[in-house]
């Protein structure tokens, strides 16, 4: 098969040729946008899962629609190192430069509050130099969504940016990826101001996404975000959506895929939307004809299984320390009595952790402590964990 024609694309956040399996998600996005465009009560939307099964492709596209209906949109990804006022600036910055509002002067006055509430990370006393600008030739606004409190600020600048929205008759979207990263005021802080603008009917909302443990932190951070968003799973595919994600493409490039092919890739992919690119870019390079049959997938799944290693498993492996990596082994290692094959993420007890490295879990608390940060794994109910990618487990007890 010529490899220049190969429509495959596995890469982080990268589109896929065929976004299978997410029309029911993109269906009921576009009603929210009428609705909260026409006034009418709406939940923000998170989106929530594993690594790899296409929350980022899914947040793109999303947003994609939103312009496609003349919002304003911004997007940003959260980093635990980081505020929020800065990478939120920046969206919203774009944001209101997408409405296009007829009024010059209302337009500046939101910029110049945008303003404010990104140099107030620096501090009043901050050097000139440390002012940091996204770029806005508004004046600051003074007195506005620069108190200091982010929950007061951020309420006060979104109240501002969806008043403006309101006056085109058009909504704002901000799009948040890796949510969970967010620290703990700015999580706060974003409740706060959703809860606010969902009571006084402002179209504004905030798409979010993240891993599986995201309703979690924001249910921590206030009681009532329980309420406040709406939550999907986004979770592996099904027989059919994965069959569309391979068939669809190879049929642009005059291609074909025989039924016991595409049953052995999904036994080899389970469904998993990046898994699908990987083994789809393989088996296109390596079949030496169409139709693409099973013998095909059989010879590909090696090189495919190597891809994966390194540039989807291997990568992440190496952000652990040593003594993280022995704590990821006996997480592998505990999952593997009950894993069965049918548990991606090997969720297992900490003391299951701590019984096989032979140490107290008091102990082990740092090494688990930073996993979490780095978001390698994720707590999903008190005294488990689990890995944050499908099949890690299997990869390391690969690893030997």
């Amino acid at each position: 098969m010529d490899p220049i024609r190969n429509p495959y694309a596995p890469g982080a956040g990268q589109r896929p040729p065929e976004l299978a399996g997410r029309d029911e998600q993109l269906a009921a996005f576009d009603i929210v946008l009428e609705r909260v465009a026409r006034g009418r009560p709406e939940r923000s939307l998170v989106l929530t899962g594993l690594r790899g099964v296409g929350k980022t492709v899914l947040l793109n596209a999303l947003r994609s629609a939103a312009v496609r209906k003349g919002w304003g949109t911004g997007k940003l990804e959260a980093r635990p190192d980081q505020s929020l006022r800065r990478p939120l600036s920046s969206a919203l910055h774009q944001a209101v430069r997408e409405l296009g509002h007829p009024e010059p002067a209302e337009t500046a006055h939101v910029l110049g509050v945008i303003r404010s509430f990104a140099q107030r990370e620096a501090g009043t006393d901050a050097k000139l130099r440390d002012k940091w600008s996204p770029g806005i030739d508004a004046p600051v606004v003074r007195g506005r969504a620069d108190s200091g409190d982010v929950e007061i600020d951020l309420v006060e600048l979104l109240t501002d940016v969806g008043g403006l929205a309101a006056d085109v008759g058009r909504g704002v979207g901000v799009f948040i990826d890796e949510m969970q990263d967010l620290g703990p005021d700015d999580i706060s802080a974003l409740c706060a101001a959703c809860h606010e603008l969902s009571q006084n009917g402002l179209p504004v909302i905030v798409v979010g996404a993240g891993l599986p443990h995201l309703p979690a932190v924001l249910s921590a951070s206030k009681s009532y975000s329980e309420r406040l968003f709406s939550y999907q799973r986004i979770d592996r595919l099904s027989r059919d959506a994965a069959d569309r994600a391979l068939v669809a493409p190879a049929a642009e490039e005059d291609a074909q895929f025989t039924p016991d092919a595409l049953a052995a890739m999904y036994d080899a992919t389970r469904g998993y939307p990046y898994f699908i690119q990987a083994y789809g870019r393989s088996v296109w390079d390596l079949a030496p004809r169409t139709p693409i049959t099973a013998d095909d997938v059989a010879v590909a799944g090696p090189e495919a299984e190597v891809e994966l290693a390194v540039g989807f498993f291997g990568s992440r492996y190496e952000r652990a320390t040593p003594a993280e990596r022995d704590y990821l082994r006996a997480m592998a290692d505990a999952a593997s009595a009950d894993e069965g094959g049918e548990d991606p993420v090997g969720s297992v007890a900490t003391a299951d952790v701590a019984a096989v490295l032979g140490k107290r879990p008091q102990s082990l608390s740092p090494a688990r402590d930073s996993l979490l940060k780095k978001g390698l794994i994720y707590s999903g109910e008190r005294g488990r964990i689990a890995f944050t990618v499908p099949h890690f487990g299997r990869y390391l007890r690969a690893q030997g």
